[in-house]
């Protein structure tokens, strides 16, 4: 495992601590796209179902399942019991436009026809496309706290970190995904406005 993958790992998680941290101490969900967190609990979810089959490592292992965890915790915040502070007027975005295509794209174009495969390719198309409500929200307010910002930035770090590791296992392990690299990119791709907005703030 390279440094880059590990630092991707610490950033997403960093970023899922702060947006917790911030749930908890504010004991408010403002601002927060509750649609987002629902995808990225589902993408943790189909991803994740070969803890049950395959085991890497103590630390894939362990990450997988403190990811998991913090996303249904995080879902359980926004939805149960923060729920009064939960702004679903402006979190109003139209999952099926996401997840529609997503399904129909991962039976398309995956590595094998197998319900695995098939459940993991789902999750790296959906992880690309997962922010989108957030930003919607963000766009459709015109603000956003400082905390979900750097929520935001974390996520961002993390995949311009999964890029870089993809070109270090191309160099040096001549592996390349043609999924995984074109979503993170498209992924990357989505967070280029809002990079903007945050450094010149």
């Amino acid at each position: 495992m390279n440094i880059f993958r590990i630092l991707g790992d610490v950033s997403h998680l960093l970023a899922i601590i702060i947006l917790l941290l911030k749930i908890v101490k504010s004991k408010s969900c403002a601002g927060i796209s509750g649609k987002s967190q629902i995808l990225f609990a589902l993408v943790f979810t189909t991803r994740y179902l070969d803890l049950f089959t395959n085991f890497i490592s103590v630390y894939n292992t362990v990450m997988k399942v403190i990811f998991l965890i913090c996303a249904y915790v995080t879902v359980y915040m926004i939805y149960v019991k923060f729920r009064k502070t939960f702004d679903s007027e402006n979190d109003s975005f139209r999952l099926e436009f996401l997840l529609v295509p997503v399904t129909g794209l991962s039976f398309l174009e995956n590595h094998s026809f197998t319900p695995l495969e098939i459940l993991w390719t789902f999750s790296i198309y959906l992880e690309s496309v997962a922010i989108l409500p957030q930003l919607f929200m963000i766009s459709k307010t015109g603000e956003a706290e400082t905390i979900t910002t750097h929520y935001l930035f974390f996520l961002g770090l993390y995949r311009a970190l999964y890029i870089a590791n993809w070109v270090w296992r191309y160099h040096t392990e001549n592996f390349y995904d043609q999924i995984a690299v074109i979503s993170g990119v498209v992924q990357t791709i989505f967070y280029c406005d809002f990079f903007y907005l945050y450094v010149t703030k």
